[in-house]
């Protein structure tokens, strides 16, 4: 099954980092990578722009377009994981190995099914709930 981790952080607090300490984070994180990747659990990962750099957008209609991200919060979502485990106890083990070298982060991991347009979801496709 695939799973989300959503990394979060106070992104004043990463962009203090220094490049050494920056450097040494993705050090740590990248063995993590490095063992997943060996396993094949490893899916996209993906390290976010800042939210300064964001965009949202909401609203009926065409919507509106503002600056930013949807919520203010003191943690804010800077990257993602996509994991291949055989269920919550093993992607819950994964966010904890990023933690271990990222301690500061919040990890939230999330069940996810994967989309493709056009075609339809496994549950739906064998008359199932999706």
């Amino acid at each position: 099954m695939l799973y989300a981790i959503l990394a979060y952080h106070v992104e004043a607090e990463v962009m203090s980092w220094t490049p050494e300490e920056d450097a040494a984070v993705m050090t740590g994180l990248l063995k993590v990578h490095d063992r997943l990747n060996a396993n094949k659990l490893l899916g996209p990962a993906a390290r976010l722009g800042g939210t300064a750099e964001a965009r949202t957008l909401r609203g009926p209609g065409d919507g509106m377009v503002i600056d930013g991200p949807f919520a203010e919060t003191k943690e804010q979502l800077l990257g993602l994981y996509v994991v291949d485990c055989a269920d919550d106890g093993a992607a819950i083990g994964i966010a904890r190995d990023l933690r271990r070298v990222n301690p500061s982060a919040v990890y939230e991991i999330r069940p996810i099914r994967l989309y493709l347009p056009g075609e339809a979801l496994p549950e739906t496709a064998q008359g199932g709930q999706g």
